[in-house]
Protein backbone atom coordinates (compact mmCIF):
# COMPACT_ATOMS: atom_id res chain seq x y z
CA UNK A 1 0.00 0.00 0.00
CA UNK A 2 2.70 1.97 1.19
CA UNK A 3 4.27 1.78 -3.29
CA UNK A 4 0.48 2.43 -4.47
CA UNK A 5 0.21 5.77 -2.37
CA UNK A 6 4.01 6.78 -3.51
CA UNK A 7 2.90 6.37 -7.06
CA UNK A 8 -0.25 7.65 -7.51
CA UNK A 9 -1.57 10.96 -7.26
CA UNK A 10 -2.08 12.18 -3.74
CA UNK A 11 -5.56 14.03 -5.01
CA UNK A 12 -6.84 10.45 -6.26
CA UNK A 13 -9.08 8.17 -3.73
CA UNK A 14 -8.10 4.86 -3.71
CA UNK A 15 -10.88 2.02 -3.59
CA UNK A 16 -9.35 -1.66 -3.07
CA UNK A 17 -10.95 -4.72 -3.60
CA UNK A 18 -10.56 -7.34 -1.04
CA UNK A 19 -11.42 -10.51 0.14
CA UNK A 20 -12.21 -11.21 3.93
CA UNK A 21 -8.81 -12.46 5.02
CA UNK A 22 -8.57 -10.89 8.93
CA UNK A 23 -4.94 -9.95 7.58
CA UNK A 24 -6.71 -6.71 6.07
CA UNK A 25 -8.31 -6.27 9.55
CA UNK A 26 -5.07 -6.01 11.80
CA UNK A 27 -4.53 -3.21 14.24
CA UNK A 28 -1.80 -2.27 11.61
CA UNK A 29 -3.53 -1.75 9.01
CA UNK A 30 -6.12 0.11 10.73
CA UNK A 31 -3.30 2.45 11.60
CA UNK A 32 -2.21 2.67 7.98
CA UNK A 33 -6.06 3.80 7.15
CA UNK A 34 -6.63 6.09 9.69
CA UNK A 35 -3.11 7.48 8.36
CA UNK A 36 -3.73 7.72 4.65
CA UNK A 37 -8.02 9.02 4.15
CA UNK A 38 -7.57 8.46 0.74
CA UNK A 39 -7.53 4.48 1.03
CA UNK A 40 -10.96 2.74 0.99
CA UNK A 41 -11.35 -0.97 1.46
CA UNK A 42 -14.24 -2.91 0.21
CA UNK A 43 -14.85 -6.31 0.71
CA UNK A 44 -16.12 -9.09 -0.81
CA UNK A 45 -18.65 -11.24 0.52
CA UNK A 46 -17.16 -14.12 2.56
CA UNK A 47 -18.13 -16.69 -0.11
CA UNK A 48 -17.74 -14.40 -3.08
CA UNK A 49 -17.42 -17.18 -5.64
CA UNK A 50 -16.58 -14.84 -8.47
CA UNK A 51 -13.47 -13.71 -7.11
CA UNK A 52 -12.31 -17.12 -6.46
CA UNK A 53 -13.40 -17.97 -10.43
CA UNK A 54 -11.00 -15.05 -10.96
CA UNK A 55 -7.85 -16.14 -9.08
CA UNK A 56 -8.25 -19.44 -10.87
CA UNK A 57 -8.29 -18.22 -14.02
CA UNK A 58 -5.19 -15.71 -13.72
CA UNK A 59 -3.14 -19.00 -11.66
CA UNK A 60 -4.20 -20.93 -14.75
CA UNK A 61 -3.26 -18.34 -17.17
CA UNK A 62 0.31 -18.19 -15.28
CA UNK A 63 0.66 -21.77 -14.93
CA UNK A 64 -0.13 -22.80 -18.93
CA UNK A 65 1.40 -19.08 -20.90
CA UNK A 66 3.64 -17.51 -18.37
CA UNK A 67 5.87 -19.67 -16.16
CA UNK A 68 8.37 -21.28 -17.73
CA UNK A 69 8.08 -18.82 -20.79
CA UNK A 70 10.58 -16.45 -21.94
CA UNK A 71 9.93 -12.87 -23.15
CA UNK A 72 12.57 -10.77 -23.83
CA UNK A 73 10.40 -7.40 -24.10
CA UNK A 74 6.65 -6.36 -22.81
CA UNK A 75 5.24 -7.00 -26.14
CA UNK A 76 6.15 -10.60 -26.20
CA UNK A 77 4.24 -11.23 -22.91
CA UNK A 78 1.33 -9.06 -23.39
CA UNK A 79 0.77 -11.16 -27.10
CA UNK A 80 1.73 -14.41 -24.89
CA UNK A 81 -1.05 -13.30 -22.59
CA UNK A 82 -3.79 -12.33 -25.46
CA UNK A 83 -3.06 -15.53 -27.38
CA UNK A 84 -3.76 -17.55 -23.90
CA UNK A 85 -7.16 -15.45 -23.79
CA UNK A 86 -7.95 -15.80 -27.30
CA UNK A 87 -7.39 -19.77 -26.86
CA UNK A 88 -9.43 -19.70 -23.61
CA UNK A 89 -12.27 -18.02 -25.27
CA UNK A 90 -12.64 -20.02 -28.05
CA UNK A 91 -12.30 -23.64 -26.19
CA UNK A 92 -12.97 -23.56 -22.64
CA UNK A 93 -14.80 -20.71 -21.88
CA UNK A 94 -18.70 -20.79 -20.88
CA UNK A 95 -20.92 -17.69 -20.75
CA UNK A 96 -22.24 -16.91 -17.50
CA UNK A 97 -25.37 -16.50 -16.66
CA UNK A 98 -26.90 -14.67 -13.57
CA UNK A 99 -29.18 -17.01 -11.28
CA UNK A 100 -30.47 -13.91 -9.38
CA UNK A 101 -32.24 -10.62 -9.84
CA UNK A 102 -30.65 -7.24 -9.98
CA UNK A 103 -32.37 -6.51 -6.94
CA UNK A 104 -31.66 -9.42 -5.00
CA UNK A 105 -27.58 -8.57 -6.04
CA UNK A 106 -27.98 -5.10 -4.91
CA UNK A 107 -30.06 -6.39 -0.83
CA UNK A 108 -26.35 -9.09 -0.34
CA UNK A 109 -24.10 -5.83 -1.46
CA UNK A 110 -26.12 -3.84 0.67
CA UNK A 111 -26.29 -6.16 3.49
CA UNK A 112 -22.16 -7.15 3.48
CA UNK A 113 -21.72 -3.23 3.85
CA UNK A 114 -23.93 -3.13 7.09
CA UNK A 115 -21.97 -5.69 8.67
CA UNK A 116 -18.89 -3.90 8.00
CA UNK A 117 -19.78 -0.67 9.36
Amino acid sequence: MRQIDKSTSPRIDLHLILDNSSTHKTDAIQSFLKEHPRFHFHFTPTSASWLNAVETWSSQLERRAIHRGIFTSVRELRDEIRLYIETHNQHNAKPFQWTKSAQAILDAVDKARAAHV
